[in-house]
């Protein structure tokens, strides 16, 4: 009797066995990741599924050499990268100044990075690409893939104010502090 027992448990373990490597062998549907960037904000938000899961502080393109607005895609991903202007190399190191990581995008020459300036974060500061901390940077970089959609709003969008919180350009925020409290009142 223990014998048969045994012989149940066995096959319905097998059962489960078969049945769990077939659902980890069948492809899993692709995440629908995109990164999405409010320049007027300095501000970077990885969105998976329509849903926010991170947001990060960046630095953006300064006056005299603005980030570009528009729609683009991840078109390369390289750690230590080494920086280049004309007739000069820095290599990967501290003073790099694109960091630990690039993220390049489908627009030639610009970027996501690290930096050597994280002082800069939060401002506008870059030549156009879109600056990170080292460490956001590193785990930004593990989360994204080539073909990533990249978003970069000039403006404050309805869609940019839902992610980012706050009024969409052309909206005025309305303060409910007392005085508005009060006039609502009719005091």
């Amino acid at each position: 009797m223990n014998t048969r027992w045994q012989v149940k448990y066995f096959r319905a373990l097998a059962a489960l066995l078969v049945a769990t490597g077939e659902a980890l062998a069948q492809e899993t549907r692709p995440v629908a990741r995109r990164l999405v960037v409010s320049i007027p904000d300095r501000k970077l938000a990885l969105v998976e599924d329509g849903r926010v899961v991170k947001i990060y502080p960046v630095a953006v393109g300064k006056a005299t050499t603005p980030s570009p607005a528009g729609s683009f895609t991840v078109a390369e991903r390289v750690t230590h990268p080494a920086w280049y202007r004309p007739g000069k190399v820095v290599p990967p190191g501290r003073s790099n100044p694109l960091g630990p990581r690039w993220i390049g995008l489908s627009l030639r020459g610009y970027g996501i990075h690290g930096t050597n300036s994280p002082r800069s974060i939060g401002r506008r500061a870059s030549h156009g690409c879109i600056r990170m901390r080292n460490a956001d940077v590193e785990e930004l970089f593990a989360l994204v893939a080539i073909g990533d959609r990249v978003e970069l709003f000039a403006e404050r969008t309805a869609e940019v104010a839902g992610i980012f919180g706050g009024p969409a350009a052309g909206q005025v925020a309305v303060s409910a502090g007392p005085m508005a409290a009060g006039m609502l009142a009719g005091q």
